[in-house]
């Protein structure tokens, strides 16, 4: 029995609708962040509006690599000047459909990595 995979499950996503998200043992309204041992909901937030000084209250609660950035019904892209910003914060960033985020989410989590989920 590996006690630490199942620690990383306690922010796995259950289900996921247009303004909510279910964790295995709280809902949040969307727009919200993710991560191993810390969530919280966020006021407006747009794609255009990601940068450095958003991220590092978010991603300095928990340590993460990766980033999966959730769009919407339809996955959009981030500027070549926000990737960049983001990789200078040593944290890979993926945009995706919101579906398809939760469903990376969860699969990373289960592999014990060290992942945030931005639904928009």
């Amino acid at each position: 029995m590996e006690f630490n995979q199942q620690d990383n499950q306690q922010n796995s996503v259950i289900s996921v609708s247009d303004e909510t998200i279910s964790l295995s043992h709280t809902s949040l309204s969307t727009p919200c962040f993710v991560s191993t041992n810390y969530h919280t909901e966020m006021v407006e937030m747009t794609l255009k509006q990601l940068d450095k000084m958003t991220l590092f209250p978010l991603v300095s609660k928990d340590d993460i690599d990766i980033l999966i950035v959730g769009t919407g019904a339809a996955g959009q892209f981030l500027n070549p000047q926000q990737q960049v910003a983001i990789q200078q914060m040593g944290i890979g960033v993926e945009t995706m459909s919101t579906d398809s985020a939760c469903h990376s989410f969860n699969l990373l989590l289960s592999d014990v990595r060290r992942v945030g989920l931005l639904l928009l």
